[in-house]
């Protein structure tokens, strides 16, 4: 009796050891999944359509942003001011590169960041055995449940974080490649202004591309960890855990915002601009 309880006992222990190395291994197998739909997305023909669309429309303010380049820098000339040429031209030089690469470098870059945060993941997953990350997992979650009701409640929190981390990620991670689409499309309308020198906005944009692109490879990777870090320290791993959470909003406080609120409202900006100095334009020769 006593071997077969013996049996039986080691059995389990290691299917718990195997299920728990294969949720974990599962989660950031998962996330990379999902991080590569966002990827699939700019492979669908609707997707290169839309992005077709304003590529073609930030050729058309481009050229718009040449023309009245050269005019602002003709007037200043006839005025007295002294235009600079050498500026202008390096501003519409800006411009043309501008214009090339901003339907293209943000999707290569998300690409890449993907496939970078897939590859780091698979090797922080491989370290060590499952089995002795199960072993660990199990023992913490035995010494909670063997207590009294304030373990069980520390352990009901500790199962609603790792929850909570994992579904706000999960719904992060499946609307990052849509939140990109629309900012390749609100760059194009900083088309018009950077030929003529102000390009604050289109950095702007730039630092948003990157920060969602960073987030991307931050945030699924920040969880793995924190998963890999549960089995020795239960509680450092749950707040590395609920700090995947905060990785949009700390690229935000260091200029690096990845949300579309900013980026539309200086998108809507440029394209007033862009209205205003048409009906100029179209006074000016009637």
């Amino acid at each position: 009796m006593f071997l077969l309880d013996f049996a039986v006992g080691t059995l389990m222990e290691d299917l718990l050891d195997w299920a728990y190395g294969c949720v974990v291994s599962f989660l950031n197998i998962f996330f990379m999944q999902i991080n590569g739909m966002g990827t699939e997305l700019f492979d669908t023909i609707y997707a290169k359509a839309l992005i077709l669309l304003f590529a073609k429309l930030g050729w058309v303010l481009y050229g718009c942003g040449c023309i009245i380049a050269v005019f602002d820098c003709a007037i200043a000339h006839q005025t007295g001011r002294g235009g600079d040429v050498k500026m202008t031209a390096i501003n519409v030089i800006k411009g043309f590169m501008a214009v090339n690469l901003f339907h293209t470098v943000p999707i290569l870059l998300y690409n890449s960041a993907v496939k970078w945060q897939g590859m780091f993941g698979s090797d922080l997953t491989g370290l060590r055995n499952p089995g002795d990350i199960g072993a660990s997992a199990m023992e913490v979650m035995a010494s909670l449940t063997s207590g009294s009701g304030s373990r069980v409640l520390f352990l009901l929190f500790l199962v609603i974080a790792i929850g909570y981390s994992v579904i706000k990620v999960f719904f992060a991670n499946i609307k990052r490649g849509g939140i990109l689409l629309v900012q390749v499309a609100v760059g194009s309308l900083y088309m018009l202004s950077v030929p003529r020198g102000c390009g604050d906005g289109f950095k702007q944009w730039c630092k948003q591309v990157i920060g969602i692109c960073l987030t991307a490879f931050l945030q699924s990777l920040i969880l793995t960890i924190g998963l890999r870090i549960f089995k020795d320290h239960t509680l450092l791993g749950v707040g590395v855990l609920l700090s995947s959470t905060e990785v949009p909003r700390i690229c935000g406080q260091f200029g690096l915002d990845t949300s579309t609120r900013a980026n539309v409202m200086g998108g809507v900006y440029a394209a007033q601009t862009a209205f205003n100095i048409t009906k100029t334009l179209a006074k000016a020769a009637a």
